[in-house]
């Protein structure tokens, strides 16, 4: 484990924090007016090895030698010349910290870090992180990389990542529905069911690669959630004529995969973000990478009991409700995750490619991705087919 002090003084900025791999989802901005929850898990941290955040390049001012240095293979609108290694923490897991009132950048309903470092260590007044907790952006404290140290501590009680194995027994699954509320919204008001953020996040990423892995012709994917997921964008963005390559669901606790199968979705460890990896024929298969807790509710779809349950509870029963509520429009993948990923895919050179990139406003017109400029429509249309209407929505201007 480790605490992150301030690089001036050295005084302690944090908790003891447990690193693990960045989320998918770490810099979604998701819908507009939203409240999005914290973004960490208390007592983790994160690194983002790419520069992030203030200030920021556009395309047109970047050197092509310095683009391809950075692995980016596809124009993209602005890049960060921030410095890289930037820490993500729980907002609860920081300590000795103050607000800087004048760096204040945000205030649509909170902070958003546009205005660089908004927190400042309280022992010597040097800018050290900022706090994030504007709407639709997930909460969290990011810690600028040049202004703190990271120092081991409790290294006696430092244990090694969990195995695939233990993590399958976890069954720590992510949802792919959930409540979402609008800002400021009391309890019981202005809530509708909608597609988990995590797996529209989880689902951008997995998309690129499976273009990628695709080769230009069509994909298939198993049947049910992961159909529903994945094959309406597949079968929209590649072409219907050559012989489809076959995408499967791989992993701990799954069947072998067959030496027909393409294309393996397969989990990220939660902890260093490795893909999980076949042995024998499979592991030439192009390997897809999904955040540990969706593949799981993929994998192994948590039960549910249709009809309350009398007496004592089964063994095994986690609960005697009906299912969470589905939405009521298809699903759609997060466009900027999509983007972030596949302009550093190599594949990305392939005028196929270049031309899905190219034409992402349209598919975002066919739903194929929401939208992500002004108010996202699909929040509006979900709360009123449940015949209420959304409060607090606004439009960010940046």
């Amino acid at each position: 484990m480790f605490v992150f002090v301030c690089a001036g003084c050295g005084a302690r900025l944090t908790t003891p924090l447990f690193q693990v791999a960045l989320p998918a989802h770490a810099h979604q901005k998701y819908g507009n007016g939203l409240q999005l929850p914290v973004l960490m898990e208390s007592g983790t941290f994160a690194v983002e090895p790419e520069p992030w955040g203030p200030p920021w390049r556009t395309w047109e001012a970047i050197d092509p030698d310095e683009v391809a240095a950075r692995g980016i293979h596809a124009p993209v609108h602005a890049l960060s010349d921030g410095a890289p290694g930037a820490i993500v923490i729980a907002p609860g897991d920081a300590r000795g910290t103050l607000l800087i009132p004048e760096k204040g950048g945000g205030y649509c309903c909170g902070l958003d870090g546009a205005d660089g470092p908004n927190m400042a260590c309280e022992a010597c007044g040097l800018p050290v992180a900022s706090r994030i907790d504007d709407c639709s952006l997930w909460q969290a404290v990011w810690l600028a990389p040049g202004a703190v140290h990271r120092h081991p501590v409790d290294t006696d009680t430092d244990t090694p990542p969990l195995s695939w194995a233990e993590l399958t027994a976890e069954g720590k699954g992510t949802p792919p529905f959930e409540p979402i509320a609008a800002w400021g919204s009391r309890p019981g008001l202005h809530h509708w069911w909608s597609w988990s953020p995590k797996w529209e996040a989880a689902a951008g990423r997995a998309l690129a690669h499976l273009l990628a892995a695709s080769e230009g012709r069509p994909v298939t994917v198993p049947d049910g959630l992961i159909e529903e997921v994945f094959q309406r964008a597949l079968d929209a963005l590649l072409p219907a004529g050559p012989p489809p390559r076959r995408a499967v669901l791989a992993g701990p606790g799954r069947p072998a995969p067959d030496t027909e199968a393409d294309i393996l979705l397969v989990p990220a460890h939660p902890q260093t973000g490795e893909a999980w990896t076949p042995a024998g024929p499979a592991a030439s298969a192009y390997p897809v990478p999904l955040p540990f807790g969706v593949w799981l509710w993929l994998a192994f779809p948590e039960p549910y009991l249709p009809v309350p349950a009398s007496g004592g509870m089964p063994d095994g029963v986690l609960r005697d409700g009906p299912p969470a509520p589905r939405p009521h429009h298809a699903f759609r993948v997060d466009p900027e995750v999509f983007r972030h990923t596949l302009v550093r895919l190599p594949a990305v050179r392939s005028p196929w490619l270049r031309e899905i990139l190219g034409n992402l406003t349209q598919h975002m017109r066919a739903r194929l991705f929401w939208a992500v400029a002004g108010r996202r429509p699909r929040a509006a249309e979900d709360v009123r087919q449940l015949g209420r209407e959304p409060a607090g929505l606004c439009i960010k201007v940046r």
